[in-house]
């Protein structure tokens, strides 16, 4: 040992060192070898999770142990129920609605939420049709058997009222018919999240009434199966058999390194039908004003539009402008989303929203407080709240005074013309008397 040791030192090779010398190139090879095999795996290992990531989203991983999404069908089912206040409460406990129902399965939540949202759809067409009186009316007013529709709601005197027509018109998202915000009716009350305040007070002071539905654009379908297309490997001038084998090592891997985060709930595809002339709000908003409000008998007609639904209106004067000027006596919106500038309107248009329009914005200043203009079309004050969904209801009382002042107005300046006319007329009849 010492003699190979010392052998090293004088430069001359003793037995061991020989040995040693001789077993480097083996061992060294043998490394290269298990550093690359290694190297292999981990590239596979990487390739598999990049393949893994590209597939499916984050959230997905937490999706295994998720419950089915089945829930109820009814509030009942639900085991919620609506108090005397118009309040959302638990049938056993009395409390409010808790989204939380699970913890850590936020998309279970989510769609549990969305169920109940459904729901409390159908629940407010009820409250449309049982208490307020209303009748659905079905769009487009052609529509054959086989097509997908949507429906507004009237008052028995919508059309027919020959003095005033109050038109609502939500704001985007999945609120429908009736609905101004569906978090305020789950969180808050009918009152504050619904219509029906609205049409309420307006057919106590003599309006006909219609609610618009802007959101029901499209008949949602089940997307049919597509065959797979056939992978890179089917194409290719590699022989069968090398392939298959190719092709079962492959799945082996990925099936196994997929099974332990699949998810077992699919969510069935699906796909939009567009309603006919009624697929976006402002083709919604065209085709009613067209088919219905154009027609109405009123002589007055009043537009109230939340959020969204004020972009639409604002479409609709680009589009229909001297009818509107013609028919449209005041107009009250709620935090509008609309934007003269993006929308391209027109001098005279702006000139009008000006004079007849009134827009109750989301502000920490009290109810009706004039704010400072951000565009030369209509005056902005506040709604009293920085709630953007609470505007409509905190407005209500001052947007009900807006449209009588208007109606007042147009009532004076038709006096005003009559008797113009009965004047003329007298002093007409008196010169020829004189003749």
């Amino acid at each position: 040992m010492f003699y190979g040791f010392t052998s090293v030192i004088t430069g001359r090779k003793g037995p061991m060192l020989s040995h040693f010398c001789a077993a480097t190139p083996a061992l060294f090879i043998l490394w290269i070898i298990m550093a690359q095999v290694a190297g292999q795996e981990d590239r596979e290992k990487t390739t598999a999770l990049k393949d893994l990531l590209s597939r499916i989203d984050l959230d997905e991983l937490m999706k295994k142990d998720e419950p089915p999404f089945t829930f109820p069908k009814t509030l009942e089912e639900f085991e919620y129920a609506f108090n005397e206040y118009g309040q959302l409460r638990h049938i056993k406990t009395g409390e409010p609605f808790v989204f939380n129902a699970r913890e850590d399965l936020h998309r279970w939540n989510q769609k549990r939420y969305e169920a109940l949202g459904e729901i409390i759809t159908q629940y407010v067409y009820e409250l449309l049709e049982k208490k307020c009186n209303m009748t659905k009316e079905i769009l487009p007013v052609d529509a054959t058997e086989d097509e997908p529709t949507g429906f507004i709601y009237l008052s028995p005197d919508a059309l027919s009222n020959p003095s005033k027509l109050l038109v609502l018109i939500q704001g985007s998202g999945v609120v429908r018919a009736g609905q101004w915000a569906r978090r305020l009716i789950i969180n808050q009350d009918l009152n504050s999240g619904t219509q029906i305040p609205f049409i309420e007070r307006a057919m106590q002071e003599g309006y006909g009434v219609m609610v618009l539905n802007p959101n029901e654009n499209y008949l949602e379908v089940e997307k049919p199966t597509k065959s797979p297309l056939p992978s890179p490997t089917e194409t290719s001038d590699e022989p069968a058999e090398k392939r298959e084998r190719k092709d079962d090592k492959e799945g082996k891997k990925k099936k196994e390194f997929y099974e332990k985060y699949r998810n077992p709930q699919r969510e069935t595809e699906t796909e939009r039908i567009l309603i006919r002339e009624n697929g976006s709000s402002e083709e919604h908003v065209l085709y009613v004003w067209d088919h219905f409000v154009s027609k109405a008998a009123a002589k007055n007609v009043f537009i109230m539009a939340h959020s969204y639904g004020g972009l639409s209106f604002v479409e609709l004067m680009n589009q229909r402008e001297l009818e509107v000027k013609n028919k449209v006596c005041a107009v009250a919106l709620t935090d509008s989303a609309h934007n003269i500038w993006l929308q391209e309107t027109t001098k005279s248009t702006q000139d009008w929203m000006q004079e007849h329009c009134r827009n109750w914005v989301s502000s920490p200043e009290p109810l009706d407080i004039p704010l400072e203009p951000m565009m030369p079309d209509c005056p902005r004050v506040s709604a009293g709240t920085e709630r953007h969904e609470l505007t409509s209801w905190m407005s209500f009382d001052s947007i009900f005074r807006f449209f009588s002042e208007f109606h007042a107005k147009e009532g004076e300046e038709a006096e005003e013309t009559s008797n113009s006319v009965t004047t003329r007329s007298g002093s007409h009849k008196n010169k020829h008397q004189d003749l």
